[in-house]
């Protein structure tokens, strides 16, 4: 028998070590295993955006669990760097989520009018008043919702700090570690099978992302757990083009780092686990980029990269325990809101295996077996 755990979580990406953290932080006895390196996939690509309010456009527990989760990055940062000296570079400039037809701009007004009902802080501005703020986008922007608390944070220092923090409170991790299949006893899942060796565990979490489909296959659960391609780019301007992140439903966005860089994707390319970066695709996101900031075009180069995203059929990620298989659970398909909803996805999780979750709604909304109208 190999060593024991209390928990072996599947997956070293920023969802994984954030349930690794919240865990190790309780007193459990925890293993991360990464068939690669840490934070190697879409952790690692993501532009960091926290924009809870930009990209879901409903209110229900999945935006409710997005506003929960961007409150808390604040403490989150503080904490990590206590813990592990990583400054996770938390920037809290706020986004315009702009509109570049009437047509936009009409739908973006409703989404103002339905964002205050809970954040009086978001504005409509008009074409001059964007100007005023952002001057280097295009003067044919019609305008913008402003979202002053959405922020962003740098992505892989996020992961990191979670899995370091984790390995604080005495987590082990375990990198090159692919886990190919569970330990079946007595109708529960008692731990994990590596190409290695057998990892006995009370509990079992699976937070794989793209890739958690495939292994939970064998449980007889086939989740709608699909790898989506987004390739990006960056360039770094001589002196700062933008303030805030820019986002466009057209499949564009700007993201200014600390260092300079602008951070700007990302192209949409289904059912693919090729982690290549095209010419096409970036030469489209180079179109884009340019209609809406035209200095771009001066802007140095830095340069590309892509990652895989987990999308689910619904849209909504997988969050909760095997409906047959007692002692696991999954943690998966947080497509391109994984940096935004980890810090609180992983509390939910640690929360979930402890037996004292009290909030009933994310165990309906999330569950594995959920029906699809359940979670709108």
């Amino acid at each position: 028998m190999g060593k024991v755990f209390d928990v072996a979580i599947v997956g070293g990406g920023v969802i994984g070590s954030s349930i690794a953290y919240q865990l190790a932080k309780s007193g459990k006895k925890v293993v991360i295993l990464e068939k690669s390196s840490l934070a190697c996939q879409a952790s690692s690509a993501a532009a960091g955006m926290l924009a809870a309010q930009a990209e879901i456009e409903q209110d229900g527990p999945f935006f409710q669990l997005a506003l929960k989760s961007q409150s808390m990055f604040p403490l989150i940062a503080s904490e990590l760097l206590e813990y592990t000296g990583i400054d996770i570079e938390f920037v809290n400039k706020g986004m315009l989520k702009i509109a570049e037809t009437e047509e936009m701009a009409a739908a973006l007004k409703k989404q103002v009018a339905f964002q205050r009902s809970w954040d009086s802080s978001i504005q409509w501005l008009d074409s001059k008043e964007l100007q005023h703020m952002e001057s280097n986008l295009a003067p044919t922007i019609v305008g913008a919702m402003y979202l002053p608390n959405d922020g962003h944070v740098q992505p892989a220092k996020l992961s990191l700090a979670f899995a370091k923090a984790a390995a604080h409170f005495g987590a082990e991790i375990r990198e090159n570690t692919e886990v190919v299949s569970f330990v079946y006893e007595n109708g529960r899942i008692a731990g994990v099978k590596t190409s290695e060796e057998e990892i006995h565990c009370e509990q079992v979490v699976v937070a794989s992302g793209a890739w958690a489909a495939k292994i939970l296959r064998e449980t007889g659960m086939d989740l709608t757990i699909y790898p989506v391609k987004g390739e990006c780019f960056s360039v770094k301007p001589e002196k700062p083009l933008i303030n805030t992140t820019i986002f466009s439903d057209k499949r564009c966005y700007f993201v200014p780092k600390r260092n300079g860089e602008v951070y700007i994707g990302a192209t949409v390319v289904e059912n693919t686990f090729e982690n290549n970066v095209t010419a096409g695709g970036i030469a489209t996101l180079i179109e884009r980029a340019m209609k809406i900031v035209p200095q771009i075009t001066n802007a140095k180069w830095e340069r590309v990269w892509s990652g895989i995203r987990p999308q689910t059929g619904d849209g909504i990620p997988y969050i909760g325990e095997h409906p047959v298989w007692s002692g696991l659970f999954v943690a998966a398909g947080h497509f391109r809101n994984g940096i935004l909803l980890s810090p609180l996805t992983g509390i939910v999780v640690a929360q979930l295996l402890n037996g004292s979750l009290q909030d009933n709604q994310f165990l309906t909304a999330f569950r594995l077996d959920r029906k699809r109208e359940m979670v709108y």
